[in-house]
């Protein structure tokens, strides 16, 4: 069990704020932390790995990482952190970054082949995609054997065919080992795929907590589906107006009434919900994470 109490006083989006986090996480489940830019979602990963210095308190499996007297150093606190850039050794192959870590060499040969790079192990870093890159990435971050693997959006640069490829090694690995994760996402589909709990983050303080079910299906009634998306365009077609809506990477068109026309701007966030025999179109007056 992994029991965290913190508080330190951030720069947000909207000026001074406080971050002020008290949450339970169970070993080996995988929470999913998403919430608006400047929320703290990092600066909370960051105190974690004892990157970021606040007041409270960490307990990881009845051990004090952080108290009023105390804060256990980097080095001594089992942690496995994966940011957005890579940060790979460029003069040292796939194996030689991972053995760096730790010379547990049956380890790495296990990590290799959960992320399909036993034949790239050879190869130095600047001859690998992005994609191949992150994955080299997770498997160092694995070699320290870590009680907590921390994600900051580490899918975020890359495009949606090998994002889709990186979240099934993420869960591979996850299966494989059973460490306890957090990982910071904006994806709805993302974190329905990967984790057990969401919690969402606004102004340094967690305002939902649930199940992935509970915080991302926001079905109601006999609507079929629901999808929040932002106006791109509004397009006048003889009689009728087609608006233009971005659902994550998709781009779908939706015929709108006179009246929605009329109420509906370029740049609204909207939701999308499907009856039984149309799509309709709402104001999203819920925050986008």
């Amino acid at each position: 069990m992994i029991h965290i109490d913190i508080q330190k006083e951030l720069q947000g989006s909207n000026g001074k704020m406080d971050l002020d986090i008290s949450i339970d996480i169970k070993s080996k489940s995988f929470l999913a932390i998403s919430g608006k830019s400047g929320s703290g979602k990092s600066t909370f990963l960051r105190i974690l790995a004892g990157l970021s210095e606040a007041k409270g308190k960490i307990v990881v499996d009845d051990e004090v990482w952080l108290d009023s007297n105390f804060s256990l150093d980097i080095q001594s606190r089992q942690i496995g952190f994966v940011f957005q850039d890579y940060a790979l050794f460029d003069n040292m192959t796939i194996s030689q970054n991972l053995l760096f870590v730790n010379k547990d060499k049956e380890l790495a040969h296990t990590l290799l082949d959960i992320c399909e790079l036993q034949d790239m192990s050879h190869r130095l870093p600047s001859m690998l995609s992005g994609g191949q890159k992150q994955r080299v990435a997770l498997c160092r971050a694995m070699m320290k054997r870590p009680k907590l693997l921390l994600l900051d959006e580490p899918l975020s640069a890359l495009d949606v065919q090998m994002r889709t490829k990186l979240q099934d090694e993420i869960l591979r690995l996850y299966q494989h080992f059973g460490t306890t994760t957090l990982m910071v996402s904006h994806e709805p589909s993302e974190m329905y795929k990967l984790s057990d709990r969401i919690v969402v983050l606004d102004q340094g303080k967690i305002i939902k907590d649930g199940t992935p079910q509970q915080i991302l299906l926001h079905n109601k009634g006999s609507q079929k589906f629901s999808f929040d998306g932002k106006v791109l365009d509004i397009i006048k077609a003889d009689t009728i107006y087609i608006a233009i809506v971005a659902i994550g990477q998709q781009i779908v068109e939706v015929v709108l009434t006179p009246k929605q026309a009329k109420s509906i701007s370029v740049e609204d966030r909207v939701s999308l919900s499907s009856k039984a025999f149309g799509v309709n179109i709402d104001y999203n007056l819920t925050p986008i994470p």
